[in-house]
């Protein structure tokens, strides 16, 4: 099982692997792929689009981002629960000192865009670490932040056979080829059926129709992967999920399981 943050293992393996193949690893060449089959896109075009990050932890080298984020609203940000686990950070995220949401920084790697502190931090208390439903965290900051509309229940942004596309600047390849600009791969909303048939819970997490969804595509290819957790799933322009958890990256029959935002969404508006 592949979880989608950057933890502080994978990123010391991921600066190891930028110093001895620093050509392909965060050069040029990498920074042009994208999430697993996927492309480079402009954040002018995703303004929504954060990177949650710590120097501290993470060091300089990619202005310490280790998950993605969505602004809901223009003071408040989503990501994932297990971001902020110790797992992730190594530490509680109590004692993490600069704790950020970037906004409008495309590459990584340079100056750019705003550095908001994060003046809040509430985690889904009930996230289940076993199944991984629940897998919501909320951050508050001052803003302004450019919101993207979330899709409530109902919506047929939600329905088996919909484009989406989920955004990150996480693993393109899944070998610790990590990118510096935003990139952003084109999948499909699966079925309850297809998603439960994927993910049974032998393989070590369960699908709940009721609080997640997944999306992928059949051949495979096109996918989140490490360093994503946290990031959108978006379709019909609206928000309707956030990278979680999966097997592998980019495995045909191993779709990226998301978050369902209208399942959360009320702790997630009681909390901003």
């Amino acid at each position: 099982m592949r979880f989608r943050p950057l933890s502080t293992t994978a990123c010391v393996a991921a600066l190891a692997g930028a110093t001895a193949l620093l050509g392909t690893a965060i050069g040029p060449a990498s920074a042009d792929r994208a999430i697993v089959g996927g492309r480079s896109v402009r954040i002018a075009d995703a303004p929504w689009m954060v990177a949650v990050a710590s120097r501290d932890r993470f060091g300089d080298t990619r202005s310490g981002q280790f998950c993605g984020g969505v602004a809901i609203n223009r003071t408040t940000v989503v990501t994932a629960a297990h971001c902020m686990r110790p797992e992730v950070l190594g530490v509680d995220w109590r004692t993490v000192p600069d704790l950020r949401v970037l906004v409008g920084r495309n590459d990584l790697g340079r100056p750019g865009g705003g550095e908001l502190p994060v003046r809040r931090v509430w985690v889904n208390p009930d996230y289940d670490r076993v199944s991984h439903s629940g897998d919501i965290a909320v951050l508050k900051v001052g803003g302004p932040l450019v919101p993207l509309p979330a899709a409530k229940e109902g919506d047929r942004a939600y329905q088996p056979g919909t484009t989406a596309e989920v955004y990150g600047w996480g693993d393109t390849r899944g070998d610790g080829s990590y990118a510096r600009t935003l990139h952003a791969a084109e999948v499909r909303v699966l079925s309850d059926k297809e998603c439960a048939e994927a993910y049974p819970e032998v393989r070590g997490g369960t699908y709940r129709a009721k609080v997640m969804l997944c999306a992928g595509a059949p051949e495979g290819g096109r996918d989140a992967c490490q360093g994503d957790s946290g990031g959108p799933l978006v379709a019909r322009g609206r928000l309707i999920g956030l990278v979680s958890w999966g097997t592998g990256c980019g495995e045909a029959g191993s779709p990226g399981v998301y978050t369902r935002i209208s399942a959360v969404e009320p702790l997630v508006r009681a909390h901003s």
